[in-house]
Parts: C-alpha cells; sequence; structure tokens
C-alpha cells in the first residue's frame, strides 16, 4: 500500500511524544522600512529568514532558500539559475540588495540572486508588493536583502559550516572570524561549494554542476560618535551551464541545438562608509564599486564547441546619503539620495554557417549606460493604536548607448525617464494579535539595458529587435492585510492588487515559423521587447506559525496569484502556480528537534496561448514531503540531517525555462547532512 505524503506528515505529528518546548521571537526586518522593527508590527508583507531558518534549509542560493514562502515563487534554467518571483513578478521587476546595495546587472541566463554569498548570510528579507518609493526604480515586486556579517567591536568569535549532499554531491564550506576591541572591529569571511550535476528521479540532470567560491571583509573603526568602515565581497561562479536555456538551431532545429553556459561569472563589490551621530538622529554616507563580469557562450551540440562567445562587466558606480531622526519615540523620519551609473559594452562574437568556424563580431549595443538619481523622504508615526507610514520618491533614469544591432544604429538611443512614486499604509492595533493594515502604493521601473538595446542574434536562439524608445512602467497597488504575534503565534494574511500601465514583456514574434510580414528579423525565431497596455495582478499570500501543544508548532503557507493580459484579454505570460505549504516541527528533548514540511503546487493551466505564440504550457500539479533533524551537539555545534523530496517526486515548477514539453525536472530523493559550530 502506498502511502501519501498527507497521510505520512499526520501519522509522524500523532505519533509523535511530546518531549519539550521551543522559544519564537519575533522576526525583526530593516529592509522593510530602512529601520530594525519587528515584522508583525510593519504594515507591509514581509518574509525574514534568520541565521538559523537559514541554516536548517541548507540552501546555497537565495531562490532555493525562498521556495515555499507565501507569496514567492521561484523560476530555474539550471540549479544555480535560481530565480525568485515575488507576487508573480521576476527578476526586472524586484530590487536585490546585498547588505543594502543595490545589485545592478543584466542576466540573460541564470540569475543574478545567486551571486550574493548566502552561505555566509547572517539574515535574508523580503518586502512584497510595490517598494519603489524607498529603493526607486524597478522596484514594483517588492525587495530581497541578503545581510551579511558585520564586524563587530569588543568581540572575537569565530564560526565555521560545512554540509554534504546526496543528490548532487555537494560539498561546502564556510567560516567566518571576527575580532575586535572598542575602537577596531575586523571581520574576514569566506566559502567554497562543488556541486555535481544533481540526480532527478529518471536520472542525472547533465550540465547542472559548478563551483562556486566567495570572500568577504569588512574594517570598522569609531571615535566617539563617528564610525568608518571599508567592506569588500568577491563571488566567483564557474563552469556554469543553463539546461533550461536549450534551443534549436535555426539551420537544422531538427538535429541541432545550442545551449548557454558561463565558464566563469565575477561579481566584486567595494564600499566605504561613514556613519555619525548628530542630536537625536545619525547621518550615513556610503560610495560603492561593483562589478558583475560574465562570459556568455553558446555551444552547439553537433559541434560540441561554443559558436557563440560573449564577455560583458556590468561595471556600477554609486553612492547612498540618509539622514534617520527620531523627533520621539512614537515618530521617526528618514530622507536620503541615491545615485547609481551603470555600465557595460558586450564584446560578443559569433560563427555562422555552413562550417562555423569563422568568427565575426556582432554585439547587441556598444557602450551602454544607465543612470539614476533618487531622492526620497519616509515618515513614521504613531498616534495611539494607529500607525501611519507614509513615503514619497522622485527618480530620474537616463538611458544611452553608442550604437546597437552591431553597430547599424547609432542615432536616436538616448532615453529618460522620471516619476514620483509614493506610499501611504496604515496599521490599528487592535491587540497583539490583530493588527489590520491597508497599504496604497505607486511604483515606477524604468527599461533596464537589455530591454532597450539588445538587438541581434542572441545565444538563446531567438532574434532580439531593439527598442530603444520603450516606455517606463508604472503600477498602481492596492493591499489589505492582517497580522499578529505572540509567544505562541504568529501570522500574516494580505489580499493584493496592482495594475500595471505600458507592462514591458520580450514578445515572441517568430517561433519556428517565417512570416514576411514581419520586418527586420532575419531569423525563424525573432522576438522583441514590447509595452503592453496594462496588466492586472491580483492575489492572495498567507502564512503562519502556531504552537498548537506545548512542544509542538504547525506553520502553513499559501500563495494564490492571478495574471491578466488586458490588451489581449487571456492570462498574463509566466504566473506562478498556486501552492500550499504545511509544516510541522516538535522538540523531541532539549537537543533534539524533528520537523516535517509538504508543499503541495496545484495544475496550472492558465497560459498566455496568444502572447506566447505556444511556447508557455501547461503543468500539473505535484507534492514533495521533506523531514529533518536537528541536534544541537553542546553549547557550540549543531547538526542538521535534511531529506527531501522524500517520495521521489519527479516535476518541475511552472516557472522553469526551457523548450515546452522539455523542461528540465527538479532533483529527486536527497540527503543533506550540514554541521556548525561556534568559538
Amino acid at each position: 500500500m502506498r502511502l501519501s505524503p498527507l497521510y505520512l506528515a499526520i501519522t509522524l505529528i500523532s505519533a509523535a511524544p511530546v518531549l519539550a518546548d521551543t522559544v519564537s521571537l519575533p522576526r525583526v526586518s530593516v529592509t522593510a522600512t530602512g529601520v530594525e522593527q519587528a515584522d508583525s508590527e510593519t504594515p507591509l508583507s514581509t518574509t525574514t529568514l534568520d541565521e538559523q531558518q537559514l541554516f536548517s534549509k541548507g540552501s546555497l542560493n537565495v531562490g532555493d532558500a525562498l521556495r515555499g514562502e507565501a507569496g514567492i515563487s521561484v523560476g530555474n534554467d539550471s540549479a544555480q539559475g535560481q530565480n525568485p518571483y515575488l507576487r508573480g513578478l521576476g527578476r526586472e521587476r524586484i530590487v536585490l540588495l546585498v547588505d543594502g546595495i543595490r545589485l545592478n546587472s543584466a542576466q540573460p541566463a541564470g540569475s543574478v540572486s545567486s551571486s550574493m554569498t548566502l552561505a555566509l548570510a547572517e539574515q535574508l528579507e523580503v518586502v512584497r508588493g510595490s517598494a519603489s518609493s524607498l529603493y526607486g526604480t524597478g522596484a514594483l515586486g517588492g525587495v530581497i536583502n541578503v545581510r551579511l556579517p558585520q564586524a563587530r567591536f569588543d568581540d572575537t568569535s569565530f564560526t565555521a559550516r560545512a554540509s554534504l549532499n546526496s543528490v548532487d554531491k555537494r560539498r561546502q564550506l564556510a567560516a567566518v572570524v571576527n575580532t575586535g576591541n572598542h575602537n577596531h572591529a575586523l571581520m574576514l569571511g569566506a566559502a567554497v561549494a562543488n556541486v555535481d550535476d544533481y540526480q532527478a528521479p529518471a536520472g542525472k540532470v547533465e550540465q547542472t554542476g559548478y563551483d562556486s567560491q566567495s570572500l568577504i571583509g569588512q574594517y570598522r573603526f569609531r571615535l566617539d560618535d563617528t564610525e568608518l568602515r571599508l567592506s569588500y565581497q568577491q563571488q566567483q561562479d564557474d563552469d556554469l551551464w543553463y539546461p533550461g536555456s536549450r534551443r534549436p538551431h535555426p539551420t537544422n532545429p531538427a538535429t541541432r541545438s545550442i545551449i548557454i553556459h558561463s565558464p566563469e561569472q565575477i561579481r566584486s563589490l567595494l564600499e566605504a562608509g561613514i556613519n555619525q551621530t548628530l542630536g537625536a538622529g545619525k547621518l550615513d554616507l556610503r560610495i560603492y564599486r561593483q562589478d558583475v563580469e560574465r562570459t556568455i557562450n553558446a555551444e552547439a551540440n553537433w559541434l560540441q564547441r561554443d559558436i557563440i562567445t560573449n564577455k560583458v562587466t556590468f561595471e556600477t558606480e554609486g553612492a547612498d546619503l540618509r539622514y534617520d531622526h527620531s523627533l520621539n519615540d512614537q515618530h521617526q523620519f528618514r530622507t536620503g539620495l541615491n545615485y547609481w551609473e551603470m555600465n557595460a559594452n558586450p564584446d560578443r562574437w559569433m560563427a555562422g554557417p555552413p562550417s562555423f568556424d569563422t568568427f565575426v563580431a556582432n554585439n547587441p549595443f556598444q557602450d551602454g549606460r544607465i543612470t539614476a538619481l533618487g531622492a526620497f523622504v519616509q515618515d513614521s508615526l504613531t498616534l495611539g493604536q494607529v500607525q501611519i507610514l507614509t513615503a514619497l520618491r522622485h527618480d530620474k533614469v537616463d538611458a544611452d548607448a553608442a550604437s546597437m544591432g552591431n553597430g547599424s544604429r547609432t542615432s536616436g538611443l538616448d532615453h529618460s525617464d522620471s516619476a514620483t512614486s509614493g506610499s501611504l499604509a496604515l496599521m490599528y492595533r487592535i491587540n497583539d494579535l490583530l493588527r489590520p493594515y491597508v497599504r496604497l502604493s505607486r511604483a515606477f521601473r524604468a527599461p533596464d539595458m537589455r530591454e532597450r538595446y539588445e538587438s541581434g542574434e542572441r545565444g538563446d536562439g531567438y532574434f532580439y529587435l531593439g527598442s530603444p524608445d520603450i516606455k517606463a512602467e508604472t503600477a498602481q497597488q492596492i493591499e489589505l492585510g492582517l497580522k499578529g504575534s505572540k509567544p505562541t503565534l504568529e501570522y500574516q494574511i494580505a489580499l493584493h492588487q496592482q495594475n500595471i500601465d505600458d507592462y514591458i514583456s520580450g514578445k515572441i514574434l517568430r517561433n519556428g515559423a517565417t512570416d514576411p510580414a514581419i520586418t527586420g528579423c532575419s531569423s525563424a525565431y525573432c522576438k522583441q521587447t514590447v509595452n503592453l497596455g496594462s496588466a492586472t495582478i491580483k492575489g492572495l499570500d498567507a502564512s503562519a506559525d502556531w504552537q498548537w501543544i506545548e512542544g509542538q508548532w504547525l506553520s502553513a503557507a499559501l500563495s494564490v496569484i492571478r495574471g491578466r493580459n488586458n490588451d489581449l484579454d487571456e492570462d498574463l505570460f509566466q504566473m506562478p502556480a498556486d501552492e500550499l505549504n504545511l509544516g510541522w516541527r516538535m522538540a523531541l528533548t532539549s537537543q533534539l528537534q524533528l520537523a516535517a514540511d509538504w508543499r503541495y503546487v496545484a495544475k496550472q493551466n492558465r497560459v498566455a496561448t496568444q502572447f506566447s505564440r505556444g511556447s508557455e504550457n501547461p503543468t500539473s500539479s505535484f507534492n514533495t514531503l521533506g523531514i529533518s533533524l536537528a541536534w544541537q551537539v553542546g553549547a557550540q555545534h549543531d547538526l542538521q540531517f535534511n531529506l527531501t523530496n522524500l517520495t521521489d517526486e519527479e516535476y518541475h515548477e511552472h516557472l522553469t525555462e526551457g523548450q515546452a514539453g522539455t523542461e528540465i525536472k527538479a532533483p529527486g530523493r536527497g540527503l543533506q547532512l550540514s554541521w556548525r559550530g561556534q568559538f
């Protein structure tokens, strides 16, 4: 008799004895309002994963760590390329931060969020919904912030982590050392990971392994009310392949295909800052330089060698100035300026038929540049049981390039967008468990560099038509929510609707068939970035963590998303499926905790048929079950045993990239052993 995952989870819950209690601490986020505040006291939809939760999950990257959280879904084209979606909006509409600094890049394959050092992270913070009023252009879907260790004064410590995983033969090591006295503090951290091709239920998924190395460091000096800091981060990923990018080659699509891979990609960040106490407020200034360097090649299966090579570095220089002022315990005021400039100059070479051994330059654009300047004010006021959070921001974004389409166009490429974003949120505290709130917001997103200037044949098999005059997106959102928190229960529920005008999307003009009516495209596979008139996204996300009896906790997370292409009166392209997650954990003893997690993802048949021209297909429902055992060995060591996809379910997420019907399958059953020590 085959036991269903739900029956097995219920059996574990009912059979387990109650031997000890666990303690729940309020989750605190900085990203939501810019200052430390408990999630339950913030009139926004948030998710916060602390260091213990990240260790328990054992994830290598941001997308994998957030899988199963309310309102969050994940798309992927590889093991490393796990792209988080917030309320149905992907990487172009999410602002990614590392220690509060914007991560700028353009990522045709893989996930830019995977170039953050999650193995060393202390906390992962998410704000769902429009956040442009605080973080500027691009934050229509929300914000994800990875917080890394900071150098600590008057502290000397050493922490280390190691893990092994059977499904991909993963080997990972990470360590952080801190030394400091009253005036000086130094932190250094490093991590390495070696990942092989992972096993799916039907067998090994080729070309999913890679190697990763990370380094972080920070020095802080303080004197009276002044603090100086210098920080450095670097992550290098090697031998990355993206099986979801495999596409037929136009010369013979029946037998020939190409696949994207990155032999090397490096992200580095250097930041210098000063923090000065001024009366009842604090002034913080930071300047930074961030580079994301990638080699992006396309290999031909019938030749077993690259026929496209591309090397590009996205160089960003920026400065942030912020002043936080506390008028009193009930009234805080923030204002700030943000400036950044990103430059890129792709060096792309392509080999053509029949022999594919002669390479010629085919640069999509040259000397691309985007500059952004924004100013904001935010006010947080508590009047009795009412909290009022208001924010207003104005941004100006300029874009330009020397040429596009391999030099075929050199004029009319500069463009400027400006917009005012704002938000108003009210929360009424009836008691600790009843805190209803309402939030109205307006957001803004200027097109990124690839959306404007990408022109020519690209490694994914499509010929792209450039759109330098594409309009910026604007969005209006309303959110109704309810939150509550006490030691035995924490929950949040949010209903949301967002209307996006001039919605930007890549429209497939040809998908394997020629059409003489389409001009400017020399391929049977053709795509162009376009503005839709409008799109509407609405849904529900909810989560709860409840101590239902002493020593046992139940958790749940629900995500429901509906998207509509109002121009074509059809479902919006690439909307995630409905999802329910149920969890249980129990303290067996004061040192042992057993947990089980069941994830159910519904069938997704709401697909864009007209817009995608058949490239988006329905996906079947699936469910997975995981079991974990946490063991605290003494006061300084922790062991974690995770058994994932216990039923060895074969599936792929709806947002998995790839040709319809041949998307890469998710990993099968696996066992991970993790250790963490503090000295």
